[in-house]
């Protein structure tokens, strides 16, 4: 694009939702994969499969606190004929040498503990003398003699089944099997597979850098007082949660002030530790929209050498509501994507879901980058929605009754009823009412 003139081309345009969507996605990439250790990992994208180098669990284990066992010798144990057993010794978790269990013959063991061999079932501690009446704890210290202790007796008195009460080896996984795929998001549990598989690192696409700014003089830190005609800075904090939400490491930079160079040195600051800039304000055609002014400038201006030069911006005229002013763009030598979001907190958030957050995934590596969509009965009417323009209206969806209500009115600076609201309703942009008890489709937002 060249300077003003592509400025000026794209300004006359209009843009459909899918359109610039498209236009985003199409300028990136995701990010290098890198390897990292795994609690690092964690809200990473996997980009290896991941096998088995060894079967889970690795040996034949108690699932008890009891007692190793022949099943053949406990067959007829019962309550008034219980069966007395020889302890020749204790098996706690990580025990070594582990000593045979023959014919009449039982070894304590732990939860956790190597089965040892002779022995094919577990008694657990309550079905014998010490459990009755007691808990497992106090009924393993009544019969918890040290090895040399070797030769007492316990009385079993209920059968216990070959196999009872034990995890076989493989049980979980066995060696070789696939244990996760590329492509998986690693959450704790996954964290945990891993760890328990003996892997230390992991290859992974690193969650995106997120840098959030709002713009606008009047807009003040939360619990700081409000001066005449001041309003607190909402957007960098929905916009930074959202982020967050959706997978980012997202850093919040707060209010910029209406001033061209303030923001430009602001933005030059923050490339260094951003795969996406997100802005909120000044994306319009007001004079103090400093935004439009400053990376409009940049997009029109020759390399000078500095961080923000030959970096393209463009801002965009959709036919959406609310969210009609976009801007997106490729700034400094690394070419970090841009986007920026107007002010009003609705129109905002709105944009931030549909742009920003399938910019994002796809930084991820994630194949699905959208938010689900379905069908819903809507409950109550829409009188009136903008011909031309794509209705973004939130709502509040009942999955068990198939509907969605509206919540709130049109307006993008009603912050309340998106803060009630767990789906956007979606107006075509032919349509220009909408009848109670039709359907309508549904994006849903939680």
């Amino acid at each position: 694009m060249n300077g003003t003139t592509g400025q000026t081309r794209h300004q006359d345009r209009v843009w459909s939702v899918a359109e610039h969507l498209d236009d985003v996605l199409s300028k990136i990439a995701p990010l290098d994969p890198i390897e990292l250790q795994l609690l690092d990992a964690q809200g990473c994208v996997l980009v290896e499969d991941i096998t088995v180098p060894v079967a889970l669990p690795p040996f034949d284990n108690s699932s008890m606190d009891g007692y190793a066992v022949r099943a053949a010798d406990t067959a007829a144990a019962d309550r008034d004929a219980p069966v007395s057993l020889t302890v020749i010794g204790d098996i706690a978790a990580g025990h070594g040498e582990l000593p045979a269990v023959g014919p009449g013959q039982a070894a304590r063991i732990m939860t956790g503990a190597p089965v040892p061999p002779g022995a094919d079932a577990v008694v657990p501690v309550e079905w014998t003398d010490g459990g009755a009446g007691e808990g497992p704890a106090a009924a393993m210290r009544a019969h918890s003699a040290a090895p040399e202790d070797a030769g007492g007796e316990v009385r079993v008195h209920r059968p216990a089944a070959a196999g009872a009460h034990i995890r076989t080896r493989g049980s979980d996984v066995t060696e070789g099997e696939q244990a996760l795929r590329a492509g998986t998001v690693l959450g704790p549990s996954q964290i945990g597979l891993l760890a328990a598989i003996g892997r230390g690192t992991v290859r992974v696409r690193p969650r995106p850098r997120v840098v959030v700014l709002s713009t606008g003089s009047e807009l003040v830190q939360p619990g700081e007082a409000l001066g005449p005609g001041e309003i607190h800075d909402s957007n960098s904090f929905q916009l930074t949660a959202a982020a967050r939400a959706a997978g980012a490491l997202a850093y919040r930079v707060g209010a910029v002030a209406d001033d061209a160079d303030t923001l430009r040195s602001t933005l030059e600051d923050q490339l260094i530790r951003a795969d996406l800039l997100v802005t909120s304000g000044g994306v319009s055609v007001g004079a103090y929209d400093v935004v439009k002014e400053t990376l409009t400038a940049l997009s029109a201006t020759e390399d000078d050498g500095s961080p923000l030069a030959g970096g393209t911006v463009e801002f965009r005229t959709l036919a959406m509501q609310p969210g009609k002013p976009q801007g997106f763009g490729l700034i400094g030598p690394d070419r970090i994507p841009l986007l920026a979001l107007p002010g009003n907190p609705v129109s905002s958030y709105v944009s931030f879901e549909l742009f920003v957050r399938p910019a994002l995934r796809v930084l991820m590596g994630l194949p699905d980058v959208h938010r689900p969509t379905l069908r819903a009965r809507i409950t109550d009417g829409i009188a009136s929605s903008p011909q031309g323009r794509r209705q973004f209206l939130r709502g509040l969806h009942d999955a068990d009754a198939g509907t969605v209500a509206p919540v709130g009115g049109a307006g993008s600076h009603l912050i309340k009823a998106m803060a009630h609201a767990n789906a956007l309703i979606v107006v075509p942009e032919e349509t220009t009412e909408v009848p109670a008890d039709s359907e309508v489709d549904v994006v849903l937002l939680g």
